[in-house]
């Protein structure tokens, strides 16, 4: 049964297992040109095609926070920062008219949940609680002027929160190959970047006759470690339900499978033994995406369809922005670098970083798990931080948490899940503690959808 919005909605309060039972014109002739002629004036544009060179909005005396970026972490943020600094003004930019959530994706492509059920407005709830949404592509931020460049116009900040989420680093695999890069992408989406390729990816499946299926996980740190694997489960399954000859190898640039180890190679083995193929270790050498041949370190296939995840970095947005942190010999790390604590830009105290384009926060652990959740976290923490600052106080330090559940049987329907924690230590380090539950089971499933209630109550009530 796929669930729809209405359903979930009526039943969010107790969250009960119930809830799992262009335009053609006529191009005017032009005149042929006058030689001493002088050129015709030019008209000038409607106000509202936008014009880059112009304020979007006029600042006025309120502090203003621009927040770029409207997934998890940038809704959340706005939200955050009207409520608990109702005296600025808040301004969110998104290039996306309507939200579409990654969270629970992998069951919408199995027609678990249906398309309702992850897409949300933006403009209703920027409205509700009284922040500003735009709908414009961002194309630079000069953070020496304070400006955000936009396809429509510029928008000077006080302090800016950017969300920016992962770019694909095709880069590793194709150079500067663009064609090829660019098939990919087409062709065999990852669907990690919401939402036209997760429309792809699912016709794909939907149409798929059987055949060679390969995943490829790049290597850490990605957006949703646990999900691919999930993915894979779910495939697994359609092909199982609908009676489809196909096969899928999951190319693992890991050692292993991590997080949730247990739980997910016992669904591997125990619910689709003849249908999966776990491969450690598959570091991708090359990838045609033409001749449908890849090359990796444990050996090569040829694949009828795949979902081909290349290594994950910060946004685009964070790079327009000069974000992106150097390592020790001066190349880029691919992540923002931050301060660890306070998510401000470790040389520009006004702009925060929040959600999967973080960088590095603790020798122990490296990177915080790139999800929702976190962002989700992230986008509160700052909200608390601003308004501080903003007050006239300094902010004490906060951490977010973690909670990941992964479907991987669709009939019963059973999951796992991972949990992590945070503290900081006595060094002033961020310690993780991860909770792997492997027992998989349909309580996790109920669990599941409580937590993605509450998570867009948080996000749009």
């Amino acid at each position: 049964m796929t669930l729809d919005r209405r359903q979930f909605l009526a039943g969010a309060a107790g969250a009960s297992a119930s809830l799992l039972t262009a335009c053609a014109t006529t191009t005017p002739a032009v005149p042929p040109a006058t030689p001493a002629a002088a050129a015709p004036a030019t008209a000038p544009l409607p106000f509202l095609v936008g014009n880059p060179g112009n304020a979007l909005v006029a600042k006025g005396r309120a502090p203003r926070v621009v927040v770029c970026g409207g997934g998890w972490g940038g809704l959340s943020a706005a939200k955050q920062i009207r409520l608990q600094a109702p005296q600025a003004e808040v301004i969110l930019l998104e290039r996306n008219p309507v939200f579409f959530s990654c969270p629970m994706s992998n069951k919408w492509l199995v027609d678990v949940v249906d398309t309702q059920f992850l897409t949300f407005e933006y403009l209703a709830v920027s409205e509700r609680h009284g922040y500003r949404f735009i709908q414009s592509e961002i194309t630079q931020i000069d953070r020496a002027a304070k400006r955000v460049h936009t396809s429509l116009g510029y928008l000077d900040y006080d302090l800016l929160v950017m969300s920016p989420g992962i770019r694909y680093g095709y880069e590793a695999w194709f150079g500067n190959d663009r064609r090829a890069a660019e098939a990919t992408r087409a062709r065999f989406p990852a669907a990690y970047i919401p939402n036209a390729e997760h429309f792809a990816l699912k016709r794909a499946l939907q149409g798929f006759k059987g055949g060679e299926w390969v995943m490829t996980l790049p290597p850490p740190p990605q957006r949703c470690p646990p999900s691919p694997y999930e993915r894979a489960c779910l495939v697994a399954w359609w092909f199982k339900t609908h009676n489809i000859k196909g096969h899928i190898t999951i190319l693992d640039h890991k050692d292993g499978v991590r997080p949730i180890g247990v739980g997910f190679r016992e669904a591997f083995r125990d619910l689709y033994g003849d249908i999966i193929t776990y491969v450690p270790n598959a570091h991708v050498q090359e990838l045609d995406p033409f001749a449908k041949r890849i090359k990796t370190k444990a050996g090569d296939l040829k694949f009828d369809h795949g979902v081909f995840m290349a290594p994950h970095q910060a946004g685009d947005l964070a790079w327009k922005a000069g974000a992106v942190g150097l390592t020790p010999e001066g190349k880029p790390t691919g992540w923002a670098a931050v301060d660890p604590l306070m998510l401000t830009l470790k040389n520009d105290p006004d702009v925060y970083v929040i959600g999967d384009a973080v960088g590095l926060v603790s020798p122990q652990f490296l990177f915080y798990p790139k999800a929702g959740h976190v962002a989700n976290a992230h986008g509160k923490i700052v909200a608390r931080y601003i308004a501080e600052r903003l007050a006239g106080r300094a902010p004490k330090a906060d951490l977010p948490d973690n909670l990941c559940y992964m479907l991987v049987n669709g009939e019963p329907r059973e999951s796992i899940a991972v949990q992590f924690d945070y503290k900081i230590n006595a060094q002033g380090i961020i310690e993780q503690t991860q909770i792997d539950d492997n027992d998989r089971r349909p309580e996790l499933v109920t669990e599941d959808f409580r937590w993605f209630a509450r998570m867009v109550e948080d996000l749009f009530a």
